[in-house]
């Protein structure tokens, strides 16, 4: 492997230290969400048929990951090109199906943690992508409490994937794609206002019917997609995740490492460039 040089090194150092003060572009974290769209999923009326799944697939125009015969469309986890599917939970009394994909949160870690504002929350209510903008740091994936963005590693330039809250449909006056193809009512879209009216009137009517909680409505600060279950959500891959949201338990944490980063990075350098003298690196790192 050749040495790394010098003005590579401080090129990768600039970057970490200048994404701090890259400006905020028009994020809507904190804004009122009441007139944002969002869903909501009723595993109690899910039949686990995947139509979102392959609602998702013919919008966004993704890949078809087929089961190990080659005959079937057979996704088994979130991926690059699966950004929605039904899992299955299966305990000793009792079983649920539940779906995944991106829970569009209202204050969303990982827009906080892209340093380069590669994803935003838009006042509408979807978390959206910008490829262009995107570095492949994959702190994303690293920050969001739910693991759903994902990189696409088979790309020549990997990307990362998630689902959109179909955005570009809802400029359209159009809804999210998988909650069009619902044959069941188990997943419908609206303002979230409407749609916690919806889950509230849900629970008081069919109180032995859920788990008496609407997930997201307030966890990790509240998201545009919600849940009920008639089987506790932990068990389905929902966990207690509090009602903090992500971005908000971390800015101690930035308080205290971005100065000492600011502090400590030149420090840092200068004590490296001491070295490289002294032990004659110098050669090897050239301007």
């Amino acid at each position: 492997m050749s040495p790394i040089s010098r003005r590579d090194f401080l090129k990768v150092a600039g970057l970490a230290l200048g994404s701090a003060f890259i400006p905020d572009v028009a994020l809507a974290a904190g804004e009122d969400s009441s007139n944002q769209i969002g869903m909501l999923y009723d595993a109690t009326k899910c039949v686990g048929c995947n139509a979102c799944t392959n609602a998702c697939r013919q919008w966004n125009h993704t890949e078809v990951e087929k089961d190990p015969s080659g005959l079937y469309d057979a996704p088994t986890d979130l991926s690059a090109d699966t950004w929605t599917l039904i899992k299955l939970y299966e305990g000793e009394e009792e079983h649920s199906f539940v779906k995944r994909q991106c829970m569009h949160c209202l204050d969303p870690a990982c827009v906080s943690g892209c340093p380069v504002h590669a994803l935003q929350k838009t006042s509408e209510g979807p978390v959206t992508y910008d490829p262009d903008r995107c570095i492949g740091c994959r702190y994303c994936m690293y920050t969001c409490p739910f693991h759903v963005p994902r990189f696409s590693w088979d790309d020549v330039v990997p990307v990362i994937a998630k689902c959109t809250l179909c955005n570009d449909r809802l400029a359209d006056g159009n809804g999210p794609a998988c909650a069009e193809r619902c044959p069941t009512g188990a997943l419908v879209w609206g303002r979230r206002d409407d749609l916690l009216a919806e889950a509230e009137s849900r629970l008081e009517n069919n109180s032995d019917r859920y788990v008496n909680h609407i997930y997201g409505k307030d966890d990790v600060g509240g998201t545009s997609v919600l849940y009920l279950s008639h089987v506790p959500f932990e068990k389905v891959g929902l966990d207690d995740l509090g009602t903090e949201p992500i971005p908000q338990l971390s800015e101690d944490a930035g308080d205290v490492i971005i100065p000492s980063i600011l502090v400590g990075g030149p420090l840092l350098l200068a004590a490296i460039r001491s070295i490289s003298k002294r032990d004659g690196w110098e050669e090897s790192w050239p301007l």
